[in-house]
């Protein structure tokens, strides 16, 4: 069982810039990919970005891409959602996700455990 925890989420105008954190707990952090999804109101849940265990090799939605950077501190069992050039968009609530011994993915019903997530407001 791995518990996954989000932080960092606020309100931000368009153009700004946040940093979500995701950390976990319960098992060896480094067996995990991990993804990023978001949810914006009144829509279904979306793929944002994914990273493999070791962090090398990365994927992103075509709508972040250049904007979001998602990376991982294995030492610190967290993984890291850099969001630059906010747009109203990118309002959403954002949750981290965790794959336990597979490749990384952008399917959602792939993943194994995920956070409660964290609202992102992002005005005009």
């Amino acid at each position: 069982q791995v518990q996954l925890v989000e932080s960092g989420g606020g309100l931000v105008q368009a153009g700004g810039s946040l940093r979500l954190s995701c950390t976990a707990s319960g098992r060896t952090f480094s067996n995990y990919a991990m993804g990023w999804f978001r949810q914006p109101p009144g829509k279904e849940l979306e793929f944002v970005a994914t990273l493999n265990r070791i962090g090398i090799s990365t994927y992103y939605a075509d709508s972040v891409k250049g904007r979001f950077t998602i990376s991982r501190d294995n030492a610190e069992n967290t993984v890291y959602l850099q969001m630059h050039s906010l747009k109203p968009d990118d309002t959403a609530v954002y949750y981290c996700a965790a794959r336990a011994l597979r490749s990384a993915t952008i399917k959602p019903d792939d993943y194994d455990y995920w956070g409660q997530g964290t609202q992102v407001t992002v005005s005009s």
